[in-house]
């Protein structure tokens, strides 16, 4: 056996003893006690032959695993609106593919069994996904379904808001209780059908009716499964703690109560979980102190509120209201940072050098009184110099904070961290409660200037706990981690941005300062927004997780979320690990911190992304409804997507997004060219692209489907438009 051979045997051998993991070359070389650059190469080389002999699997980016080729898998159904599916393989993230006719009862979300077709040779060779066939529902992602009660003759249907869900869910007249035909309503699965025959069920909700704002609001809650209020034993925990602080609980912790800090959040923020403080040391570096309200005193592991915090996982921010992940008497009461009130906190004190450079540290527990309450607004007017805080001392420590802020700023911009730009609405409302305004969010310099702090912060505690040194064991702990794009996706991002003149060279992989100099090559530009969000697209998703990979996107070896525990379950379980590893952590605790830290991050991530998607939903809600009043008017807006049934448009100020129908093109036939993300008429040779101005008129308003509908105008048919008003 030759040494390559017998590098191959050991990779199986040690893969096969950990069958449910995946590891980095790096890290395969340290445990196979591979240490000279020459038997590094000679390990890749290995990996690459297994690889082809399809003896170990290469998943989630550049992690290797043993290569199991089992008859059925399980995971997880996502259904496209076409009606096919999808399972993701848990352990090495491949897609197996279910046709329309071979999905059986399971619907999007459901965990199923697949069984898995021979894969011929030809779809080896091609890299087409595995196809399979679901033989079983493991779980259901729901019992409850959100949509509309219609009517056709003696039969009641209710129509699913998801789209995605494929059925009318079919309803007995007896079992419509109050609701009325046209109401928004929930209703409970009683029979998931056979055949041909559709779901039946039974009306347990009526929300309001189909297309008010408040029923649609409301529908979005019930459709990701938002609760909207707490146990009676959570609140009830949570009114038994006291407001004042035991002074034995002062005298255990450092007090920063007569030092200057002070919080600086959006103007409509209710609860404020992070203050800064920052003074200028004899030798010129700078002592910056970033102060957390310190959730864990009030919120003990293993009580009610601990177990509802993570049954939410996060708090969830619609345009006109919050669903918190802490009741509100701890999250705008007890634990919230409002100034001249003294609050427990958990601080990371850092000496900064005038260059960005992170000198010495300190992690300690305090209690702070904070002396004022900035809005960004205010603190941006101190840095244009409009106006002063009327407060002695604070402007000159807001300009000294922004000069700091800037450095760090560009210093990770300088190795290698990218700054997406995605724009965001903010929404004003009339006394009815619908919104009267839309405003596209603008980050200003002091949103920034807290930004950078909470990033340095986090970056130090993650870095304090997982940095260990050879002496020491690997401490358990929960890691912010961003893997690297997939290389085919970036190999699609690049083909898409030259289509528009710019360039990203991907020869030899992309780093993430790559894809930072593309994004300031667009900056300013029309396609700006549209190129960001391609991008980002094209990047793999934040998670959290118990095995550090550092941060791609930021470029950063260690990264941990400690900076709002108010409304992020992670950070609360940071704190709590900082304080174990603060006394003497047993072995057995360690290990009890190593079993559940897996399905922490796991229960996190997953609430993170049902957060996210139900905030996008909440936001059209409010789109759709303020469009309402604008049907026949007519905006400038941007090409954000075309596919072969029309053109999604995104109108520039306000940020809503909409589509033109094919069927709206009355001017030609147009034909989806899928290579150059264009449609492209049939006799006059018309091109719309991705990232084309173009000027829409609003034709249709569809509350209950969230849909917006446009017409295109012509530039001469908007000049009239103007000439004529």
């Amino acid at each position: 056996m030759n040494s390559l051979d017998s590098l191959q045997h050991k990779i199986l051998t040690f893969l096969a003893r950990y069958p449910n993991e995946a590891f980095k070359s790096k890290e395969l070389a340290r445990r196979l006690g591979i240490r000279s650059d020459a038997d590094y190469l000679s390990l890749k080389q290995a990996l690459r032959i297994l690889q082809d002999k399809q003896q170990v699997s290469r998943v989630k980016g550049k992690q290797y695993s043993h290569l199991f080729v089992p008859q059925t898998v399980t995971g997880k159904l996502g259904l496209t609106r076409q009606g096919s599916g999808f399972v993701v393989m848990e352990k090495t993230g491949e897609e197996i593919f279910i046709s329309p006719r071979d999905l059986g009862l399971a619907s999007h979300g459901d965990t199923v069994e697949v069984s898995l077709f021979a894969q011929s040779s030809k779809r080896k060779d091609t890299g087409a996904k595995r196809e399979g066939e679901v033989i079983r529902v493991v779980q259901r992602a729901r019992e409850t379904l959100v949509g509309t009660l219609e009517r056709g003759g003696n039969a009641y249907t209710v129509i699913p808001d998801d789209s995605k869900f494929g059925k009318d869910i079919f309803v007995p007249k007896e079992a419509i209780g109050k609701a009325n035909v046209g109401d928004k309503v929930v209703v409970g699965i009683q029979s998931w059908g056979k055949g041909h025959f559709n779901p039946e069920g039974a009306i347990v909700e009526v929300l309001g009716k189909a297309g008010e704002v408040s029923a649609e609001i409301l529908s979005v809650a019930r459709e990701f499964n938002l609760p909207m209020s707490f146990p009676d034993e959570v609140i009830e925990e949570s009114d038994r703690i006291g407001v004042e602080i035991p002074e034995s609980e002062i005298h255990k912790r450092l007090d920063f109560r007569k030092d200057i800090c002070f919080t600086i959040d959006p103007e409509d923020a209710k609860d404020f979980d992070d203050a800064v403080s920052l003074k200028t040391l004899p030798a010129g570096n700078y002592w910056l102190g970033v102060h957390i309200a310190d959730i864990s005193y009030y919120v003990t592991e293993g009580s009610a509120l601990d177990a509802e915090a993570l049954k939410r996982g996060t708090s969830v921010y619609f345009p006109n209201g919050v669903i918190p992940m802490l009741p509100e008497r701890l999250s705008n009461l007890l634990c919230s940072l409002r100034p001249d009130e003294d609050k427990l906190t958990y601080s990371v004190f850092m000496e900064v050098t005038p260059k960005g450079v992170v000198r010495d540290y300190q992690i300690r527990q305090t209690v702070i009184r904070s002396k004022r309450r900035f809005t960004y607004e205010e603190v941006q007017d101190i840095l244009d110099k409009k106006k002063a805080s009327g407060e002695t001392g604070l402007d000159e420590i807001v300009l000294k904070m922004y000069d700091l802020s800037s450095t760090l700023t560009k210093k990770r911009m300088k190795e290698g961290s990218i700054d997406f730009e995605s724009a965001e609405a903010k929404f004003r409302f009339d006394a009815e409660g619908k919104p009267s305004e839309i405003i596209k969010k603008i980050r200003a310099e002091s949103n920034r200037l807290v930004e950078e702090f909470m990033l340095l912060a986090n970056r130090v505690v993650a870095k304090h706990i997982g940095f260990a040194k050879k002496e020491e064991h690997q401490k358990p702990f929960l890691y912010r981690v961003h893997d690297s794009p997939d290389p085919e996706r970036i190999r699609e991002l690049a083909a898409f941005v030259a289509k528009f003149g710019y360039k990203l060279n991907v020869d030899g992989g992309v780093v993430s300062s790559d894809l930072q100099k593309l994004l300031e090559q667009v900056r300013g530009s029309e396609v700006e927004n549209v190129i960001n969000e391609v991008a980002l697209r094209t990047m793999a998703k934040a998670i959290y997780s118990e095995r550090n990979i550092g941060h791609y996107g930021l470029a950063f070896d260690y990264y941990s979320h400690f900076t709002s525990p108010i409304r992020r379950y992670p950070d609360l379980v940071v704190h709590r690990l900082l304080k174990s590893y603060e006394g003497s952590l047993s072995m057995e605790e360690r290990e009890g911190y190593r079993e559940r830290l897996p399905f922490v991050a796991k229960q996190s991530s997953e609430m993170e992304r049902r957060a996210m998607e139900a905030e996008r939903a909440a936001v059209k809600v409010i789109q759709v409804e303020y469009m309402k009043r604008h049907v026949g008017d007519e905006f400038h807006a941007v090409v954000s997507g075309v596919t072969r049934y029309g053109l999604f448009i995104e109108v520039n100020d306000l940020l809503v997004e909409g589509m033109v129908h094919v069927r709206d093109m009355e001017d030609d036939y147009y034909m989806y060219d899928e290579k150059h993300y264009a449609l492209v008429g049939r006799h006059t040779g018309k091109k719309y692209r991705l990232g084309d101005s173009v000027y829409v008129k609003v034709v249709r308003v569809n509350p209950e489907e969230r849909q917006i509908d446009f017409v295109l105008r012509t530039i001469k048919e908007e000049k009239h438009r103007q000439k004529m008003n």
